[in-house]
């Protein structure tokens, strides 16, 4: 037993570390799967937040990160929660060994985090590790502190643990079991414990596999005899620990190359042992570890093997758990050097659809021929010297099976059917395999094809032979818009050429007004300058009919939803817009009223002018607030006509004094000499029996025209102070002076 376990932690520490494991658990699910401003992520963060305040967290939170728990002043919690031990994974997948929680964290420094701790371990630290980017982040409220495992593995190897791990690859290459004395096995429980050290074990065992030249199945052999081994000193020693370390295996067995990895899905092994082990293992790996397979060996080939695709589908056999775990390894490689390589779309897109080509040869091949067809792989066996056929009718024979030819015959059966199938009934049937087929040809990158099967689709609801084709069409065009189609469109916004992407804007424009909706919700939560740029393109393409879709998500509950509403209505443009505008200026969401307000802006005309005066004279003070926040903020010469006309036409009494007041001001900061006829008008305005709210008015007025700045507003303040009344020449004697001050001495060079 160790002395972590030994002396637990006091109850308050065990409660607090608990409590915070949970609070983590709980936002780092939703920070990835909600945007910024939904409501659960608020929850979560804040329940984070409100632990880690200093009300609460009243000295700094260190915590010690081992592969399975977590530690305070070397004592974990006598009765785990399972929460602390999937933060203690997760931290540990970062190779993060100790982290210091400090009170203060805001909710968004802990979504940065959160954030940063589910993007994938090895592109973190294909950036420098997770401490540098942390550091880059500029928040305070956590420290980390890295494990560096390069040196730990250097120390190893100059230290008796040398003799372990070195002893351990030597008899699972010589068909030995592992036999290994007291503190050996204490040593190798630690390295299994160890989802990294275990991985470098199995990674080293299987590049001296490689170097000693046994061939496939000697290799396979050597890797099954240090599972069982591993499996058999944890079972004897500390079978608790069973579980984690078939995770960590699984995590191991992720690194291997897709040949290894195949011979040991095939591998008989013995009558039970080797599949039951294999199956358990295989059965353990995560997610994230088949994706990472994917990603590390389609960026080491800069594209999809035969071998790697075998092994893709024997890992996964549902295949839309294979576009899922597809889309994440996409991210994975797109993090890399080979993701900002010129044409990454087309070569991601051929990847993705040899990945996603089913094809296994179990009801043609045994076992026994399989694994020697991937031992062929390792001898040197020259073609050419063999075969007697030319290499043309070799060239056409390998075209005739290659994936591209046999989508196209696909392609071709199913537009034939959809064209010569008479029965109502049957033709309904089709619709599920073409929309199938949509969408992995969208996956894929094959729009043209894509784009055939969608036009009979569309063809066939409009203007059908019969009603019941029409209906069983547009059922097909609600299930794609319904389905994974709009991710597809999203992923490859980003990085078709223009030619590609006009295609795909003809797609969507011909799929009608089903489509704007989730277009304008994708636009709402893209983050990515170019494909959000493309995406308001394709809403802008349907014209009349996305203005009135887009009108009627302003009612939507998600804020960012109206706000994009409203992005998109100033880009319709025009005067019809007027209406939907005008009632988002009493948003309940301050942002939403500011885009409002932008958005009339823009429309740059007296009406839409007189619809910001009229709100800001019958509204509440917080809308009101809002309004002129906003239009202080536009520091755009577009603003001066709209703040021209609220200080010739609204009021500058009682509750619009203040407004009227920020309106000088917002003139005055845009120093652009269109507004000095306005502001000129508000210095001589004024009311005898309000003389200090006519002294604010006009010293607001004359500051502003001082802040101009322009020689025709200095000569508006000197004819003010030569001909105004008496309060008007005591406003503007001060900037009077300062403008003075500005012109240059009587007589120098000029």
């Amino acid at each position: 037993m160790s002395d972590a376990d030994a002396v637990p932690l006091a109850p308050e520490d065990a409660a607090r570390i608990t409590e915070f494991a949970r609070a983590c658990k709980a936002a780092a699910r939703a920070v990835v799967l909600y945007p910024a401003a939904h409501p659960a992520i608020g929850a979560t963060l804040g329940r984070i937040v409100h632990l880690t305040s200093a009300a609460h967290l009243l000295r700094p939170l260190a915590l010690e990160v081992l592969p399975d728990r977590l530690l305070i002043d070397g004592r974990a919690v006598a009765r785990p929660d399972p929460a602390i031990a999937e933060l203690a994974t997760l931290l540990h997948a970062h190779l993060i060994g100790e982290l210091i929680v400090h009170p203060g964290g805001d909710a968004d420094a802990w979504r940065q985090f959160l954030l940063l701790l589910a993007r994938s371990a090895d592109t973190i630290r294909a950036d420098g590790g997770i401490a540098r980017v942390w550091a880059a982040m500029a928040h305070r409220h956590l420290t980390l502190r890295e494990i560096d495992y390069a040196e730990a593995l250097r120390e190893r190897k100059a230290g008796e643990a040398a003799a372990t791990w070195d002893a351990v690859i030597a008899n699972c290459l010589q068909g030995d079991t592992v036999q290994l004395d007291e503190d050996a096995i204490r040593e190798f429980l630690g390295i299994a414990a160890d989802s990294e050290k275990l991985g470098a074990l199995v990674t080293e065992l299987e590049t001296r596999a490689d170097a000693a030249g046994g061939g496939l199945g000697a290799k396979t052999a050597a890797l099954l005899r240090m599972l069982r081994g591993i499996v058999d000193a944890v079972a004897t020693s500390a079978p608790e620990r069973l579980e984690p370390v078939l995770r960590n295996m699984a995590s191991a067995v992720g690194q291997l190359s897709p040949d290894t990895l195949m011979g040991l899905l095939t591998t008989a092994g013995d009558a039970d042992e080797g599949p039951r082990l294999m199956h358990a293992v295989i059965g353990r790996m995560t997610d994230g570890t088949i994706a990472g397979f994917v990603a590390r060996n389609v960026v080491r080939q800069a594209s999809a093997t035969d071998r790697l695709a075998q092994a893709f589908q024997t890992l996964v056999r549902d295949d839309q758990q294979r576009v899922r775990l597809l889309a994440l390894a996409r991210e994975d490689v797109a993090a890399s050097p080979l993701g900002g390589t010129d044409g990454f779309g087309q070569v991601w897109g051929t990847v993705a659809e040899k990945l996603l080509t089913s094809y296994s040869d179990e009801p043609y091949v045994s076992p026994e021929y399989g694994r020697e067809l991937s031992n062929a792989r390792t001898q040197a066996i020259e073609v050419e010297q063999v075969g007697d056929d030319p290499p043309e009718r070799i060239s056409a024979w390998l075209g005739s099976v290659a994936t591209s030819a046999l989508r196209s015959l696909d392609l071709t059966l199913l537009l034939d059917l959809l064209r010569l199938e008479t029965d109502e009934d049957r033709w309904e049937t089709l619709m599920t395999p073409v929309v199938l087929q949509i969408e992995d040809l969208m996956l894929v990158g094959d729009f043209e094809a894509a784009d055939q099967l969608l036009a009979v689709l569309v063809r066939e609801s409009s203007d059908g032979a019969t009603t019941a084709r029409r209906q069983h069409a547009m059922i097909g065009i609600d299930a794609l818009v319904g389905g994974a189609l709009m991710r597809h469109v999203v992923a490859h916004l980003g990085t078709v050429d223009e030619p590609q992407f006009e295609r795909i804007k003809s797609m969507s424009v011909s799929l009608g007004e089903v489509l704007v909706r989730p277009l304008a919700e994708a636009l709402s939560i893209e983050e990515r300058g170019r494909t959000r740029e493309r995406l308001t393109s394709i809403l802008l393409a349907f014209g009349t009919v996305g203005r009135r879709t887009v009108e009627r998500l302003k009612k939507s509950q998600n804020a960012a939803v109206r706000r994009t509403a409203i992005q998109l209505m100033r880009k319709f443009g025009g005067a019809e817009a007027l209406p939907e505008l005008t009632e988002l200026l009493d948003d309940s969401e301050p942002q939403v009223q500011r885009e409002a307000v932008r958005a009339i802006l823009y429309l740059a005309s007296e009406p839409a002018y007189k619809v910001l005066e009229q709100a800001l004279a019958s509204g509440t003070a917080r809308s009101r607030d809002a309004i002129m926040q906003a239009l202080a903020g536009m520091r755009d010469e577009r603003a001066t006509p709209l703040l021209s006309y609220i200080l010739r036409h609204m009021d500058h009494r009682r509750a619009l004094s203040a407004p009227y007041l920020r309106a000088i001001e917002a003139l005055g900061a845009l120093r652009d000499p269109e507004g000095i006829p306005a502001l000129a008008e508000a210095l001589r305005k004024g009311d005898w029996w309000a003389p200090r709210r006519t002294r604010e008015l006009r010293a607001a007025a004359a500051a502003a025209l001082a802040r101009v700045g322009s020689p025709e507003a200095d000569r508006v303040l000197a004819e003010a102070a030569r001909d105004g009344s008496r309060g008007v020449r005591a406003a503007v004697r001060a900037h009077l002076r300062a403008g003075a001050a500005r012109q240059p001495p009587r007589g120098a060079a000029s």
